[in-house]
């Protein structure tokens, strides 16, 4: 299956991100969000985005204006009908994707591939409310998406080894370096990561050290190159609190509880560098 037009439902942080790595890779990528302002607001951010790389000389003006020239906005999903993969990327929230994709699911052809960005929701109870679930897939990509190699692959149970293979090499056309993991809550990268994150804000809560003194502790002493309060700030608290609220329901382990602290913050609004006021002030 040769893929050519990538959809992607959502033009927010993850959605425009992988937007402009697909048009950069040469295909053309068709964004749509609920608003007209919110698609405008995703394609100033990659035109933003690339006029940073060509600054840098990493592209050329001519790559800029080819790679936008690909990327076409909608606010409907009409739109996606012309596509052969469609990835939602909408807001970590079950219901809210089983709703886009069962939309979606009615208007694309019975060959296109239907793939999630979920950083935590089952992609095998995904696949189950659509009427293609062996060309469901998982494919997580990492914020930001043009500068993180990594795209995770989740097989749900039902998902074909077609499927894989086609997602697999559209990663690597992408410039990505894909791993394949099993479905599971978290995947193999957030199930690590997520805790981490929840326990440095219990290390913040129990006035152990100051954010800055955690993040400087975390990068210096394990090399991290950012602290986990500000990749929690960077990623959004409330993503952070719906994957901790995922491990907790699906585990059933009290040690996936998130902590009060970041509940705290993400009811005060305090959600990272999307609102300006995270753990730090941006």
């Amino acid at each position: 299956m040769s893929i050519q037009t990538i959809g992607i439902i959502g033009a927010g942080t993850m959605g425009n991100g992988i937007a402009q790595v697909c048009a950069v890779a040469g295909l053309r990528a068709v964004m749509v969000d609920i608003s007209e302002a919110a698609v405008q607001k995703g394609l100033a951010t990659i035109a933003g985005s690339l006029e940073r790389l060509v600054k840098k000389e990493k592209i050329s003006a001519a790559d800029k204006d080819a790679a936008l020239s690909r990327i076409q906005t909608s606010t409907q999903y009409e739109a996606l009908q012309q596509a052969q993969l469609v990835v939602e990327a909408a807001t970590e929230n079950y219901d809210i994707k089983v709703k886009i994709l069962q939309q979606v699911d009615k208007l694309v052809g019975p060959e296109v591939i239907l793939a999630s960005n979920t950083s935590s929701i089952s992609i095998t109870q995904l696949a189950a409310v659509t009427g293609r679930p062996d060309r469901f897939i998982g494919m997580h990509f990492f914020n930001p998406v043009p500068v993180m190699a990594l795209v995770e692959i989740i097989r749900g149970v039902q998902t074909s080894d077609a499927t894989h293979d086609v997602v697999q090499a559209l990663a690597r056309q992408l410039g990505k370096s894909p791993i394949t993991v099993k479905n599971a809550p978290g995947f193999v990268v957030n199930r690590i990561l997520v805790p981490m994150i929840n326990e440095a804000f219990f290390v913040l809560a129990e006035g152990l050290a100051t954010p800055e003194d955690i993040d400087a502790g975390m990068r210096l002493g394990c090399n991290h190159p950012i602290g986990p309060l500000a990749l929690a700030d960077m990623i959004g608290l409330d993503v952070c609190l719906a994957v901790m609220e995922v491990f907790l329901k699906e585990f059933g382990d009290s040690k996936y509880r998130p902590c009060p602290l970041l509940k705290e913050l993400v009811a005060a609004g305090h959600l990272g560098r999307k609102t300006g006021r995270g753990v730090y002030h941006y």
